[in-house]
């Protein structure tokens, strides 16, 4: 991975810069993310970027902290690093803002459904995988559809306009019949109504939609993924220390049925089991 971080010159000299100058500093909102020390492993205080609009990951229901799976593998992480909870900030991130928000220090970490690419990867670090998702179907319980080559020109499947399982479905499967809206949680009232045969986005986003109460026993996720998104820990460029002890934390959380016991807590009650997961072998921290 230092050869991938060399390449990027004199651009990735300029951007330590700007991480190092944000450390310690101001978070944009007058609190002060803790980070004075230059990385997680010397702060008392931490701020972590997290989804509030996905149920069974990361959803704000008006609580002290969102809920979800992303929220319980950050405690594991939090615990982990010796962390109180009362002394951790839940800010919301967006795909728009999480590199950025790294970046300036308006957080330290970031759990957010957040998949590991080189383009990213050019500019901050990740711990883990902790998830490798894949593109899949959600589907009602009792639908003969268990995979995407079942889909034919009499399917309607929903997705999310401006998507890349949308743009998937369009290339790959071109005659089946694509219906967008802006939200996923729209396409899966469709399929409620029957008005849809299939939501189709990343497996765990989709377990998260059929994990609601409203929704308990109405769908299932097909299991067959059609893509490869491994999930990860953003963490600041440089903060090596910190990715690698993160990956520690994840091992032993894999090893000690913490991990299962995250994944039963929040996206079991789609009736999907806990995946089986390695450990992470440092290969982005560096």
């Amino acid at each position: 991975m230092r050869v991938r971080k060399a390449l990027m010159g004199c651009a990735s000299i300029a951007l330590a810069v700007t991480t190092l100058t944000a450390c310690g500093g101001d978070d944009g909102d007058g609190s002060s993310n803790g980070n004075e020390g230059g990385g997680i492993l010397n702060q008392e205080r931490i701020t972590i970027g997290v989804r509030f609009d996905q149920p069974g990951l990361g959803l704000d229901t008006g609580g002290d902290a969102p809920e979800g799976f992303d929220i319980e593998i950050a405690r594991i992480i939090i615990e982990g690093l010796g962390i109180p909870e009362e002394n951790v900030t839940w800010r919301e991130t967006v795909s728009a803002n999480r590199e950025p928000f790294l970046q300036n220090g308006t957080v330290d970490i970031v759990v957010a459904t957040y998949t590991i690419n080189e383009e990213r990867a050019s500019v901050i670090d990740f711990a883990g995988p902790y998830y490798v998702a894949g593109q899949d179907l959600l589907v009602p319980v009792d639908s003969d559809i268990q995979g995407p080559d079942d889909l034919t020109s009499e399917h309607i499947v929903c997705s999310v306009n401006g998507s890349t399982p949308a743009e998937r479905i369009q290339t790959d499967y071109p005659d089946v019949q694509l219906q967008l809206f802006d939200t996923y949680s729209q396409c899966v009232e469709q399929l409620a109504a029957g008005a849809v045969h299939a939501v189709t986005t990343d497996d765990i986003i989709l377990a998260g939609y059929a994990s609601q109460e409203q929704y308990a026993g109405q769908f299932r996720v097909v299991g067959q993924p059609f893509s490869e998104e491994p999930y990860g820990i953003g963490i600041a460029e440089e903060d090596t220390e910190g990715c690698r002890r993160i990956n520690e934390i994840l091992a032993e959380a894999i090893e000690s049925g913490a991990y299962e016991e995250a994944w039963n807590a929040t996206l079991g009650a789609s009736g999907t089991p806990a995946p089986s997961i390695e450990p992470p072998d440092g290969s982005w921290c560096d």
